[in-house]
């Protein structure tokens, strides 16, 4: 039988999370938060079978809305071949800074160091008024070329069972599938039947595009997985499908995307946060603080010197480079992978998620602080 005490505690941290008067992003708050309950601290809360499969399902919806966020209108001209020199540079680095730092594999170091928290900068970028800029497409582009090749990479060379020939395989046979449900989906959505059963029970108890999007996302993971892949890369691809097919340009459903992101941020992903402070070894940490900072130069070198191919001004270049360095909730689900498959110590797992900690910390505010004496430009075209 589940059991609901520790699911009770975990929920009920995650709901006050939030409400702490600290001017800190909810993911940091949820991640201490949960580090304080689990057995580091106060050891009020272990991860039972119940507590791992909602955090598990948190995991998916948050790489599930992360595809969401993948804008290919951006990913064209001038920005996509910027950006992927950038992604490419970034990948060089850090193999150079995983040699460096002694690792026991430096291209998984490489594969965590090159992802950037989409879902961390794109509200940044629109409270500061800059999602239309040159540098807000910039980066959105960036962190979308990013967060989708950093999921590739760690899905063929770590999430494969069969080496990285074989996963490349998988990969490209999942990608085979996520072009049939695309195209079988667009296909489905020129049935005016079915287009008004979505817009008829669209917003009843049905919520059936709620429901076609939690399949959707169910299935890719579960197609992933049975591939011996990631299911994160399933979950991700369910993401970016659902981004391709729905593009609402009638405005028939503007609720739609509020109602998914009220379900991966209203209930499983808060989850996944604390659960992750829960496994957190704080003794390990501490046993190995000093790479915390050595791992956090590293996320800004690798994500921040790409930067500097934008030929923006300078603050608008440290700004760019800034939020492109702030990852989380990646390092999070890679350094768990990296752990299972003894490539990582509990010490350099826990000191790279606090350095993604304090990148999402000290990043953006830096980069907003360096924007707002910057001179504000809007991107032609």
């Amino acid at each position: 039988m589940p059991a609901f005490g520790g699911l009770l505690i975990v929920v009920a941290v995650a709901f006050a999370a939030p409400l702490i008067p600290l001017r800190l992003p909810a993911v940091i708050l949820e991640i201490v938060a949960g580090i304080v309950i689990g057995p580091s601290v106060l050891g009020w809360v272990h991860v039972d079978e119940t507590i791992a499969v909602m955090s598990v399902l948190g995991l998916a919806f948050l790489l599930f809305l992360a595809g969401l966020e993948i804008d290919l209108d951006r990913l064209r001209g001038r920005a996509l071949r910027l950006t992927a020199t950038g992604f490419a540079l970034s990948l060089v680095l850090g193999l150079a800074l995983g040699l460096v730092l002694d690792s026991g594999s430096p291209l998984l170091l490489a594969i965590i160091f090159s992802a950037t928290s989409l879902g961390v900068i794109i509200p940044v970028l629109k409270d500061a008024g800059e999602i239309s800029s040159e540098l807000g497409q910039l980066v959105v582009a960036a962190g979308s070329i990013a967060d989708f090749g950093a999921i590739i990479l760690l899905s063929v060379f770590f999430g494969g069972e069969g080496g990285a020939g074989s996963t490349l395989l998988l990969v490209g046979l999942l990608a085979v599938l996520a072009g049939a449900v695309f195209f079988a989906v667009r296909g489905a959505e020129h049935s005016h039947a079915l287009s008004a059963s979505l817009l008829r029970l669209q917003d009843t108890t049905a919520q059936i595009r709620v429901r076609g999007a939690v399949v959707l996302l169910v299935t890719f993971a579960a197609i992933a997985e049975a591939l011996g892949l990631e299911a994160i890369l399933g979950a991700f691809l369910a993401g970016a499908i659902l981004t391709l097919v729905d593009r609402d340009e009638a405005m028939t459903h503007p609720e739609f995307r509020h109602k998914l992101e009220a379900i991966g941020f209203g209930v499983f992903i808060p989850v996944f946060f604390v659960t992750s402070g829960v496994k957190f070894d704080l003794d390990a940490l501490l046993g190995n603080v000093a790479m915390v900072p050595l791992f956090l130069a590293a996320l800004l070198i690798v994500r921040g010197a790409p930067a500097l191919l934008y030929r923006l001004d300078a603050r608008r270049t440290l700004a760019a480079g800034l939020l492109q360095a702030t990852s989380l909730p990646f390092i999070v689900a890679a350094t768990a992978i990296g752990t299972d498959l003894g490539l990582l110590d509990a010490a350099q797992s826990a000191a790279l998620v606090g350095a993604g900690l304090l990148s999402v910390l000290l990043f953006p505010v830096t980069g907003l602080a360096a924007l707002r004496s910057a001179p504000r430009a809007i991107m032609a075209g």
